[in-house]
């Protein structure tokens, strides 16, 4: 019983410099995270028009939506789909699409 006196000096010493401690940290407001990338799932990209654009446009045109196995695929991202594509969708070509996607605001 002789420490509960120390015990809640403790937790108001606590309360009173919490305040000051959040204060000292740095108040500089982190840059928002881009609304697309190429984690993000592809339905979700189709389902923008600015992403659909920069994703039809580095696809040489073509509506991946379209393609016969959509349905299959859409849950993943590009990132994630690139090893099964049988090389249709390149290195060079995800950091193309990160870099438009990402310009996105």
């Amino acid at each position: 019983m002789k420490f509960a006196p120390f015990a809640a000096l403790g937790l108001a010493l606590a309360a009173v410099t919490a305040p000051a401690a959040a204060l000292a940290q740095d108040t500089a407001t982190p840059a928002p995270a881009p609304a697309f990338s190429i984690d993000t799932p592809i339905e979700t990209l189709m389902a923008d028009e600015r992403a659909k654009a920069v994703v039809t446009a580095n696809f040489n045109g073509m509506d991946i939506t379209q393609h016969p196995a959509y349905e299959q695929f859409k849950s993943l991202s590009l990132k994630a789909l690139a090893p099964f594509s049988q090389g249709l969708i390149t290195e060079e070509m995800l950091a193309k699409i990160a870099a438009e996607l990402a310009a996105i605001k």
